[in-house]
Parts: C-alpha cells; sequence; structure tokens
C-alpha cells in the first residue's frame, strides 16, 4: 500500500543519488528542494484543483447522512467544464463540506484540506490507532495510483518500532472521521458497512513523500486520497497492556511528548513508564468478561478507572478484555507512573 510511509530501495537511492563518470571521476549529490519552496507551490496546484474541480454531491442525501443509500456512496471527483456539461456545479473550494486544518511539519505549517461529507457515529479515531480503511489515492490529473480495502488488515497510523506508520497528510485527516456503527451480511459473503465516516484529503507533499518517487508518484508531488473510515484498533507498542492512546496523558495526539520516567523514551513505547523495576503491565491488573447475549446476559459497567482493550463475538458470546489502572494512594496518580508505588499485582 503506497500510503504507508516508504521505506523500499527508492527512498536511500532518492536522498543520496550519485552517478559516477569513469573519465573524470566526478560525483553529483542529489540535494532536496527548499520545503517552504515547494509547499507555496503545492498549495497554488491544490487550490487551483478544488477551484477548477467538483464532486458529484447531487448524489449524496446530506438531509438524511446516515441512511443505506449514503452507506454506499462514492466519491467522485470531475473538472468544471462545457464539456463535461456542469458549469453550473458548486466547486469544492465552495462547498460547506471543504474543511481545513493546519499541520506542522519540518517547522512548515501545511494547510490540509478535507471534504468532510459524513463524519461516522463510530467510535473515535486516535493518531496513536491502528485502523481499517477503504481508500483510493490519485494524482491531481486523475491517475489512480494506489487504493484497497483494510478493514480486515488495519494498519498502524503512527511509526513505532517496526510499524511504518502512513504518511502524515492521511493520518490527520482520517482522525478528523468516526468509524462504522455496524455492519450487515449481504449473504453472498460480502457486508454493507454502516455510517462510517466518508471524505477526501487534499495532501501537500511536505507531508505525504516530498523528495521520495515511485514509478507512479512524482517527486514534490501532492495527492488525493479518498478514504471510508470504518474500525480502529487499539495498539499496544510497547506491550504493557496500556493500550497507546491512553498513554497520550494529555491527549494532544502526539504521543512522544510523554515520558513519565525522563529516560528517554515516551511512555507508549516504554514497558515500565516510571523506572520503579517493576513492568507496566504487573502494575494494573487485566480482566476478561465474557458474556452470552444467548443467555440475556448483559455488558458489564465500567469502574472508571476501567478500560476496554479487545472485543470479539462469536456466535453471540462476547468477550471482552478490559484494564483497570491501579490507584493504590488514591491521589488521583496510577500506580505504573508513580515510582514510589511498586506494587505487583500480578503476583
Amino acid at each position: 500500500m503506497k500510503l504507508r510511509k516508504i521505506t523500499f530501495g527508492v527512498i536511500s537511492m532518492l536522498m543520496l543519488i550519485t552517478a559516477c563518470n569513469s573519465d573524470d571521476d566526478t560525483t553529483t549529490t542529489f540535494v532536496e528542494r527548499d520545503r517552504q519552496e515547494v509547499y507555496d507551490e503545492n498549495i497554488t496546484e491544490i487550490e487551483e484543483y478544488l477551484t477548477t474541480h467538483t464532486y458529484n454531491y447531487s448524489d449524496y442525501d446530506f438531509a438524511n447522512p446516515y441512511t443505506l443509500a449514503n452507506d454506499n456512496f462514492e466519491i467522485i471527483f470531475d473538472t468544471i467544464s462545457a464539456t463535461n456539461g456542469n458549469l453550473d456545479a458548486i466547486a469544492l473550494i465552495d462547498r460547506p463540506e471543504l474543511s481545513s486544518k493546519i499541520v506542522t511539519e519540518n517547522d512548515i505549517d501545511h494547510t490540509l484540506y478535507f471534504l468532510n461529507i459524513r463524519e461516522g457515529l463510530g467510535n473515535v479515531v486516535h493518531p496513536l490507532d491502528a485502523v481499517g480503511v477503504t481508500y483510493e489515492g490519485i494524482l491531481l490529473d486523475g491517475t489512480v495510483f494506489d487504493g484497497a480495502d483494510v478493514v480486515n488488515s488495519p494498519f498502524d497510523l503512527t511509526s513505532a518500532g517496526t510499524s511504518f506508520g502512513v504518511i502524515t497528510g492521511f493520518r490527520e485527516a482520517l482522525i478528523e472521521f468516526k468509524t462504522r456503527d455496524g455492519y450487515s451480511e449481504n449473504g453472498d459473503g460480502t457486508t454493507t458497512n454502516h455510517n462510517f465516516g466518508i471524505g477526501a484529503a487534499f495532501i501537500p507533499s511536505g507531508i505525504a513523500y516530498f523528495s521520495s518517487s515511485t514509478t507512479t508518484i512524482p517527486s514534490y508531488y501532492p495527492l488525493i486520497f479518498k478514504f471510508g473510515v470504518l474500525t480502529r484498533i487499539n495498539t499496544d507498542y510497547d506491550g504493557d497492556g496500556i493500550p497507546s492512546y491512553l498513554e497520550d496523558l494529555d491527549a494532544d495526539g502526539a504521543g512522544d511528548d510523554e515520558d513519565t520516567d525522563g529516560d528517554s523514551f515516551s511512555n507508549f513505547v516504554d514497558s515500565d513508564d516510571d523506572n520503579d523495576g517493576v513492568s507496566t503491565i504487573d502494575e494494573i491488573i487485566e480482566n476478561v468478561y465474557v458474556i452470552d447475549t444467548n443467555n440475556g446476559d448483559v455488558e458489564p459497567v465500567y469502574a472508571d478507572n476501567e478500560y476496554e482493550t479487545t472485543r470479539s463475538q462469536i456466535s453471540g458470546v462476547i468477550t471482552i478484555k478490559t484494564i483497570t489502572l491501579m490507584d493504590s494512594d488514591n491521589n488521583g496518580i496510577a500506580d505504573y507512573l508513580e515510582d514510589t508505588i511498586s506494587i505487583n499485582y500480578d503476583n
């Protein structure tokens, strides 16, 4: 999937390209273009696209967004022109569904435009989550360079450990939407997802692939992604039992600015967050609930310091795993974040 951060050989080739001439033994070194200059070009290209293109908004029922018909809606972009017979169409730049946000990377403030057709009724997506989506990537000239349905094989949004994450612009668009709130079987091996987020993002290269390129994506080129946000999965990058999103203590979406014990490892990649010698996973309590809906079982009511980590359902039997963040001295700080509390609840 090309939306993942590029990690194959093309990176090294692009970051340092050398051409040696056997006659004069000269070497040419690849030098990246100025990022601000590239961004200025990209945002002009993107806004030109938004001004000259529209989409099939008349096929979408805005009065009743959460309907089966809208579950099957697909975004189709088109140039506004006499040839296309749509001179009276509203340009993307003037559609009320178009929003924007500032995404700062490499000291450049990038305007990320995104089309929020439907937010979704399911779960909020956190930058440290994994998500299942349907998506299609296209260039400004309409060339499709990638597309997939990864609902059954979610990808991580953030780079950590062996996870490469996805390009920044795509992640920052996805977190503006919510997941599906259910699905139905169609009887032919396929499913229909319900009430999920539907949108598109227009991404400057500085928060995409910048100088890197593939056979279909040129260097320094802005991208468009159309997508449906279907599922979110908790990640646990450090295997400490606590979902990564809960280790974003200030809830700013960054994750890498929390380092409770000051050991240079962010909490979401630190298996002993307070460095007290007791692993974080041993300073929390893990719980399992099995609910048989066939017998009329009801779901548990969680304590304020209890959080669901996983859920599965087979033949009406729901298995839920949760964690309880213990606070033995009742000071409002969980034990796993206090180096003065070293209780091993696993003993």
